[in-house]
């Protein structure tokens, strides 16, 4: 007898005995439903996974822990439905909740780990650790009586998060102070800025990077849209590459800024009626007519997604860069009753002209495949747009409100599709952070002299920090030393660019010099004043920015026809 063969009546007798006798051991009946055909009603298939459940925890040959079990029955039913739906255990409710909130019970500063040692980035304004004297560039080397150095990111921030109200004590060392220093800092709510950095990039030119959607975003980008236009801001670039989405409702909210009462934002498609909904702009928005550009990526994702969407089908921006990532999947939370959440799919999202954002998937995919077969059909689109376009059917093509085609399939695909340069000196180099690192480095040898020179005075340092020769061969000699993944850059005579190799030109090096340097420059003053500064120095070294500040006239183009 085959031993695959379960029609056997000798297999279903000895099936059926085993199954008896564990039932009488452990003092359960499994009933004429545990041999009988397997119906489909959910009732009987939840019966069927409680006994499950109770017959391993009870009999199983070595003890098992119920609750881990239990979660992985809940991860394994997820499994079988789409890439995005997720279990949120409660003991890391919390944390996911405060980065949607957009705040917690903290210290209020961003740091990095360096050679085993935390060091303040900048510290968050009007928050706790501001409020008790810490600075940018300030080492903590304990915290409470404990050292904190040799203590990982998520050690650190551990540390020093806790309940609003409560104190901890830090030690820190300070670059040209000899002696450390105990400082006590009060936590507090501190808000997490969701907008990365906004500055004019020219006398009428803004921008804005979202970093994620949260409850504070629409907010905060009101605010960082004010101050600019208050500066003469008469066109906007709105840079939402690796936004991986967050809070639909906040990008609803600042498309309503954005677009006309009456243009439809979103709307919702589900099994289920109650899940259906449009999400509708309302007149009266603060920059309805003037030219804007949108940045994406591969990385862009949800609601970036949606608020690209409706500003591309009712033309009212120009999209500019690579393909997003295409999560058009509606999640909403699901509580359990001990206090963990199903993150679950409820809906999918249509743009305006009726795009589905969501990617194709196959349900029960694994999600490292799902990933591996997104990306890997991204190049044709990515390097050859136009051969892309001519190939995409009938049925991916879509209509703007002016009549123009946007393709449907997955994602936004951008009106100007920015095709990376593969054999660039400058992707070639920050692709291994290079330029990150021998930046850090400089300034960790410089800082003292850089904060008795500039202080907090940003502008100064824009205008007078220059790379000059010594820094920059210091710079050529780093690259060219100091291996990555056990490779070095190799600078040539001649010859062509081997990215794989590491291996460019030395005339090309050369010609990247004007980049590198700025590059570098805002590093030292991300180093020196904070992350947001980092921004407004390198970003003209940026391809897709490049681009975008080439688009204005077909940007303004779409403006005017509002």
């Amino acid at each position: 007898m085959p031993v695959s063969s379960l029609t056997s009546p000798s297999r279903l007798a000895l099936l059926g005995a085993s199954l008896l006798g564990v039932g009488a051991l452990g003092g359960l009946s499994l009933g004429a439903s545990g041999l009988g055909p397997i119906a489909s009603d959910p009732m009987l298939q939840m019966r069927k996974l409680q006994e499950a459940f109770l017959l391993i925890s009870r009999e199983y040959v070595d003890p098992v822990d119920a609750q881990q079990l239990a979660e992985h029955a809940v991860e394994g039913m997820l499994e079988e439905l789409d890439p995005h739906s997720s279990y949120i255990p409660a003991r890391d409710l919390q944390e996911v909740q405060e980065s949607f909130e957009g705040s917690f019970g903290g210290v209020g500063i961003r740091f990095e780990v360096e050679k085993d040692t935390a060091r303040v980035v900048n510290t968050i304004p009007d928050g706790p650790s501001e409020k008790a004297g810490l600075m940018a560039g300030d080492r903590i080397v304990a915290i409470e009586d404990s050292s904190a150095i040799g203590i990982k990111d998520d050690g650190v921030r551990a540390r020093l998060k806790g309940p609003i109200g409560t104190t901890v004590r830090v030690t820190i060392k300070r670059p040209g102070v000899a002696q450390p220093r105990q400082v006590t800092i009060t936590r507090g709510r501190v808000a997490i800025n969701t907008v990365d950095a906004s500055f004019m990039a020219d006398d009428q030119t803004g921008y804005i990077r979202i970093a994620y959607f949260a409850q504070t975003t629409y907010a905060e980008f009101r605010e960082h849209l004010d101050r600019l236009r208050a500066q003469g801001m008469k066109r906007l670039v709105l840079d939402l590459r690796d936004n991986p989405g967050g809070i639909m409702s906040s990008a609803v909210k600042i498309a309503d800024e954005l677009l006309p009462g009456g243009d439809v934002i979103v709307s919702t498609k589900s099994r289920h009626r109650r899940y259906e909904q449009a999400e509708t702009a309302t007149p009266g928005g603060v920059f309805e007519t003037e030219p804007i550009i949108v940045l994406l990526n591969a990385y862009s994702a949800s609601a970036s997604e949606i608020l690209a969407g409706a500003l591309q089908d009712h033309d009212r921006a120009l999209v500019v860069g690579q393909r997003s990532f295409g999560k058009g999947l509606v999640q909403t939370q699901f509580a359990l009753s001990d206090g963990s959440v199903l993150q679950m799919t409820i809906s999918r999202y249509l743009t305006p002209s009726g795009r589905l954002i969501q990617t194709p998937y196959t349900h029960g995919e694994a999600e490292e495949d799902y990933l591996e077969e997104k990306f890997a059909g991204r190049n044709e689109e990515t390097f050859n747009p136009r051969l892309y376009a001519d190939r995409v059917p009938d049925s991916l093509k879509f209509r703007t409100d002016h009549g123009r085609v946007v393709f449907g399939g997955g994602g936004i695909l951008p009106d100007v599709v920015v095709i990376p340069d593969t054999m660039s000196v400058l992707l070639g180099v920050n692709a291994q952070g290079t330029d990150f690192r021998f930046a850090r480095a400089e300034f960790e040898r410089t800082e003292q002299a850089l904060r008795a020179r500039y202080g907090t005075d940003v502008a100064r340092f824009v205008r007078d920090f220059r790379v000059d020769e010594p820094m920059w061969q210091r710079f050529v000699a780093f690259a060219t030393t100091n291996a990555v993944d056990g490779q070095p850059l190799v600078l040539t005579d001649g010859g062509a660019a081997n990215p794989r190799e590491r291996s460019y030109p030395r005339a090309a090096f050369e010609a990247a010099r004007p980049d590198l340097e700025r590059r570098i420059k805002a590093m030292m003053a991300r180093n020196l004043f904070g992350s947001e500064q980092w921004y407004p120095i390198a970003m003209p070294t940026d391809p897709t920015f490049r681009e975008a500040m080439r688009q204005w006239s077909q940007a303004a183009q779409l403006a005017s026809a509002q």
